[in-house]
C-alpha cells in the first residue's frame, strides 16, 4: 500500500513544480507528489489568493498568495517554471484560471501541464450576457480541441484529469473488457480511439451513467445559509448553475422541448435550456441501488460520448449517451436546494467538510453502463472516509479520487512527455489506474437487472417509452 514505508517513487521531475490553487484538491495532491516523485523541493511554488501558507510552510514549499489572472499569468508563471533548468510542470488545481491559454504558455516554454477541468477566466460562468450555450462545457472543450488542431504533438499537456472527468474514462474501457468477457464476446484489446468505439457498438452498449454516491457525514448538521460540500463548492455551484449537458446517443428517439443541439463542433452533445444542478435523472449505484441524481454537466459526458462515436466518413453510425448522474453528500443536496431556493443566489458562507469531521461514508464513483446483453454494469470505486484517512493525509474520500488522479496523470505526462495535448481518454489507462488504484479503496464491477423503468410507483400517468428502456426519456426526471 502506498502509505507503506516505501512508497513506489514513479518518476522524476526534473524542473520547477508550480501548483496553482491550494484548496481541498491542491492540499491533498501536495503529500503525493511529495510521496512518488522525486524534485528539487526548493524549486516547488504553490499559488493561491485565499488559502494560507501554514500547510505549505509546513511542508517546506514556497507560497505565494496571489489570483493568476489573464493579465498576469504569463509573467507570474514564465519564471517560476523556468527558473533553474530542467523541464518544469505545471499543476493546475485552481478556478478561474483559463486552462487553453495556460497550457499554451506552459506548451511554448516546453513546461508539462495538466489540470482536471478545462476551466475559463473569471466571469465566464455567470456571464448572463453570454447565453446558455456559450456558457457550456460543450463550448469549452472546443477550445482545447481547437488548441489541440492549432499545435499538434509537442510537450504533453494532460486536460481534464481528476476523478470526473478523468479517472471515470479509464473505468469505461476496464468496464467494456469486463463485459466483453461475460458475454462471451470475441474481441481483441483494442488500441486505438475507433478500435475502442467499434468495441461499444460491437457490445451493444445504448449509454453510460457517470452514477454517483456519496453517503459521507458530518459531526455537525448542516446550518443555514450555509453551502457545505465534501469538494470545491465555487467549482460545484459553477458547474450546478451551467446548462445541463450530456453525450447523446444514436438510439435516443425524443429530445426534451427545451434541449438544444450545437451548431458547430464535435456535435457530440445536446444541452438543456436548465441549470445542471436542479436537474434529476434516475441511475444506479451498488450500495442505495436505484437512486436519484443532478444532471450536472461535466467534461466527460461530452468527451466520452465524443470518443466512442463511429463515423462512417462524416456520417455518424453509432454513439453512446453519456452524462453525469450525482447524488452528493446529503448536506450538499441540501446546499444546492437551498441556493436555488433563494433564487439561485450561493450562500454567503461557504464550508468543505474535511475528514476530520466526518464520522463515516463512502464516495460510490464509477460507470454505469447499459444497453448491452447483461443490461447494465457499474464498475468503480467505493472508497470510505475510513480508508481515505488511513492511505493519505489532509483529504476526504471524494478528495483523494480526485487527487490520485492528477497523481497518475502526472505519472503518464512524465513517462510520455511529447504527447501534445491529450484528454483523460487518450492516455494509457492501465498505466493510470495501476498508479492510482492504491488510493481507491475496493474497485469493483457489479451487474443489475435494473432498468430506468423498474420500481416506479404507477401512481401517475407518465409519458414513458415501454419499449426501450434506456431511452432518456426514461431515464430524465419530468
Amino acid at each position: 500500500m502506498s502509505s507503506s514505508a516505501n512508497p513506489p517513487i514513479h518518476a522524476r521531475i526534473s524542473g520547477p513544480i508550480v501548483m496553482i490553487g491550494f484548496g481541498s484538491i491542491g492540499k491533498g495532491t501536495l503529500p503525493l507528489i511529495e510521496r512518488h516523485f522525486e524534485y528539487d523541493k526548493s524549486r516547488f511554488v504553490i499559488i493561491d489568493p485565499q488559502a494560507d501558507d501554514e500547510l505549505a510552510r509546513k511542508h517546506g514549499v514556497r507560497f505565494i498568495k496571489q489570483a493568476v489572472t489573464k493579465d498576469n499569468y504569463r509573467d507570474l508563471l514564465v519564471p517560476l517554471l523556468t527558473e533553474g533548468g530542467g523541464q518544469g510542470f505545471c499543476v493546475n488545481l485552481s478556478v478561474d484560471t483559463g486552462s487553453v491559454d495556460l497550457m499554451t504558455m506552459c506548451r511554448e516554454i516546453g513546461s508539462l501541464y495538466i489540470d482536471t477541468v478545462v476551466e475559463p477566466w473569471l466571469g465566464f460562468y455567470f456571464d448572463k450576457s453570454a447565453g446558455p450555450e456559450k456558457r457550456s462545457n460543450y463550448a469549452l472543450r472546443e477550445t482545447l480541441l481547437a488548441a489541440k488542431r492549432k499545435n499538434p504533438g509537442g510537450t504533453t499537456a494532460v486536460s481534464t484529469c481528476g476523478a470526473n472527468p478523468g479517472m471515470v474514462s479509464w473505468f469505461v474501457k476496464q468496464a467494456l473488457i469486463d463485459i466483453a468477457r461475460d458475454t462471451n464476446t470475441p474481441f481483441n484489446e483494442p488500441k486505438s480511439r475507433e478500435g475502442w468505439a467499434e468495441l461499444a457498438h460491437k457490445l451493444g452498449v445504448k449509454g453510460i451513467h457517470i452514477a454517483e454516491r456519496d453517503t459521507q457525514r458530518s459531526k455537525n448538521p448542516k446550518p443555514m445559509n450555509v453551502f457545505v460540500n465534501t469538494w470545491s463548492v465555487e467549482g460545484f455551484v459553477s458547474e450546478g448553475l451551467q446548462p445541463s449537458e450530456l453525450g447523446w446517443g444514436t438510439h435516443e428517439k425524443w429530445m426534451p422541448d427545451n434541449g438544444r443541439t450545437h451548431s458547430e463542433g464535435c456535435g457530440a452533445a445536446i444541452y438543456l435550456l436548465q441549470p445542471g444542478g436542479n436537474t434529476r435523472v434516475r441511475t444506479w449505484c451498488p450500495t442505495p441501488g436505484a437512486q436519484y441524481g443532478l444532471l450536472v454537466t461535466h467534461n466527460e459526458s461530452i468527451s466520452i460520448a465524443d470518443y466512442f462515436t463511429v463515423r462512417d466518413g462524416d456520417k455518424v453510425v453509432y454513439r453512446p449517451t453519456c452524462h453525469y448522474a450525482y447524488h452528493p453528500a446529503n448536506d450538499a443536496v441540501l446546499s444546492m436546494l437551498e441556493m436555488f431556493g433563494a433564487e439561485g443566489k450561493m450562500q454567503p458562507k461557504w464550508h468543505i467538510l474535511d475528514e476530520n469531521e466526518i464520522v463515516d461514508g463512502i464516495d460510490e464513483l464509477g460507470v454505469l453502463i447499459y444497453g448491452h446483453a447483461k443490461n447494465a454494469y457499474w464498475y468503480g470505486s467505493q472508497l470510505s472516509i475510513e480508508e481515505a484517512r488511513r492511505v493519505a493525509p489532509y483529504q476526504n474520500a471524494t478528495g483523494l479520487q480526485v487527487s490520485s488522479a492528477v497523481l497518475a496523470g502526472m505519472v503518464w505526462a512524465l513517462e510520455n512527455p511529447e504527447a501534445g495535448i491529450v484528454e483523460a481518454d487518450e492516455v494509457d489507462f492501465r498505466r493510470c489506474l495501476e498508479v492510482q488504484k492504491p488510493y481507491l479503496g475496493p474497485v469493483k464491477g457489479y451487474y443489475t437487472d435494473w432498468t430506468p423503468l423498474a420500481d416506479r410507483p404507477g401512481l401517475f400517468p407518465e409519458d414513458i417509452d415501454t419499449s426501450d428502456p434506456w431511452q432518456f426519456r426514461n431515464v430524465l426526471v419530468r
